[in-house]
């Protein structure tokens, strides 16, 4: 999950695999120990940072030869790795972490019905759709025997509306080239930016020849009412609309499959084509939710 998804927090971890802080620490001690994974504690004006975890040199050769490569094909540098400590998008791939790490951890709790199947990080999406649009990320969501797959755009407030609108009409030329209709799910801070987010996303979707090609749905991390801290799949999501229809409420992550039924993806079922949203994936399930490996041949279709 380090070399797939660059840096995790100790909560993120204990999130994805562990039945305490206490074990992981325990655990995250020695990989330090043995250079599997390195870390760092930002600095912070207050309080105390949490620890974090990136990839070390000995972990990335565990890897390379658990997949039978060389491991200089995984083009793993410890200067990089180590480097995000001081990136200025630390916080944004941390935030945009926690979003799945969450969802991870619903579905480990004792009589859960939701797992998340999928998981695809920034670089990954960039490797495939780059070309006409570059998510956050990509998750597929299953629940009650549905599922709803969707690109995540995380906001963290830095980013202009405007600049944020515009990737919609990036959504729509890609689900126009590949005949997929993806949902495309917004994470705001705050209720009052989320406001103001709406009103640009509604005005782009009303641009668009096809709106419904691109299903936006809205949240943001202080909604008020809502059960459970930032859990992405309780109902907090607004979907958004370029004409004056009837708003709806709030809705859990899998209401939002029946809303969009041209949206839902086939059923999961094995697939050799592993990178293709159109098809299924190989289960992320905790407590060993790996991704894809890093040296398949990747394909948009």
């Amino acid at each position: 999950m380090l070399a797939e998804h660059k840096v995790l927090t100790t909560q993120q971890i204990v999130e994805l695999c562990y039945p305490s802080t206490r074990s992981a620490n325990h655990r995250l001690l020695d990989l330090y120990k043995w250079r599997v994974v390195d870390r760092f504690q930002p600095f912070v004006t207050s309080g105390t940072a949490p620890m974090h975890y990136v990839l070390d040199i000995a972990g990335s050769v565990a890897l390379a030869y658990e997949d039978g490569i060389d491991p200089r094909k995984l083009r793993y540098r410890h200067e990089d790795a180590i480097g995000i400590a001081h990136s200025l998008r630390l916080a944004h791939t941390v935030g945009t972490n926690s979003f799945f790490t969450k969802l991870i951890a619903l579905s480990r709790r004792p009589g859960a019905r939701g797992r998340l199947t999928a998981w695809w990080s920034e670089l990954r999406c960039k490797r495939l759709f780059g070309d006409m649009v570059r998510p956050d990320a990509y998750g597929r969501w299953r629940e009650d025997g549905q599922q709803i797959e969707f690109f995540l755009e995380f906001d963290f407030g830095t980013e202009e509306l405007g600049k944020l609108a515009r990737k919609l009409h990036d959504y729509a030329k890609l689900a126009t080239t590949t005949g997929i209709t993806t949902p495309v799910l917004v994470w705001l801070p705050t209720n009052r930016r989320e406001t103001s987010a709406r009103t640009a996303l509604a005005l782009a979707l009303s641009e668009l020849d096809r709106p419904a090609l691109v299903p936006v749905a809205t949240s943001a991390a202080d909604v008020s009412g809502v059960a459970g801290e930032n859990n992405p799949a309780v109902a907090r999501w607004l979907p958004v609309s370029g004409t004056t229809s009837q708003r709806l409420g709030r809705l859990r992550l899998l209401d939002l499959a029946q809303l969009w039924p041209h949206a839902i993806p086939p059923a999961a079922t094995p697939s050799s084509d592993a990178f293709s949203p159109r098809h299924s994936l190989t289960e992320l399930a905790a407590p060993n939710p790996l991704p894809p490996p890093l040296s398949a041949n990747c394909s948009p279709r």
